[in-house]
């Protein structure tokens, strides 16, 4: 194995490394939009229960306070996964055209390898060519 099929294989397993790393980041940001969602259908419940009975009035100033608070620590988490998932892309790409200028030179190197194979083939062809016509001409 070359030297550039390694760095092609390396380069193709952190191509792969930052895909899983990217789809766990959204899929992270997707769960945290999830419980975003479920926390205010929980607020929205509990704001219905606490208009309809008098004990959970005076409980539901605690619930609300602490539902704010997760709702923040959510939002927060969200924006910073939504962040490091844009860096993440940005690495995927990185790596991405890295292993494209690899395959490339890889290509260009095989293009070449056929090229100069074909090169010699068509002198020996030429050579036996010349080679016959000579010795047909000899008589």
């Amino acid at each position: 194995m070359s030297t550039l099929e390694s760095l092609i294989r390396l380069h193709r397993w952190q191509v792969d490394e930052r895909r899983r790393q990217v789809a766990e980041l959204e899929s992270l940001a997707e769960k945290l939009r999830q419980e975003l969602a479920r926390l205010a259908e929980e607020r929205a419940n509990e704001q219905a229960a606490a208009g309809a009975s008098f004990l959970a009035r005076h409980v539901y100033p605690g619930y609300i306070r602490h539902a704010i608070e997760r709702q923040q620590t959510l939002e927060q988490s969200l924006a910073e996964t939504e962040a490091q998932t844009v860096h993440a892309r940005e690495a995927l790409a990185e790596a991405f055209e890295e292993l494209k200028r690899y395959e490339i030179a890889s290509a260009n190197r095989e293009r070449m390898r056929i090229s100069a194979a074909a090169r010699r083939e068509r002198l020996d062809t030429d050579a036996v060519a010349i080679d016959t016509f000579r010795r047909a001409n000899r008589r």
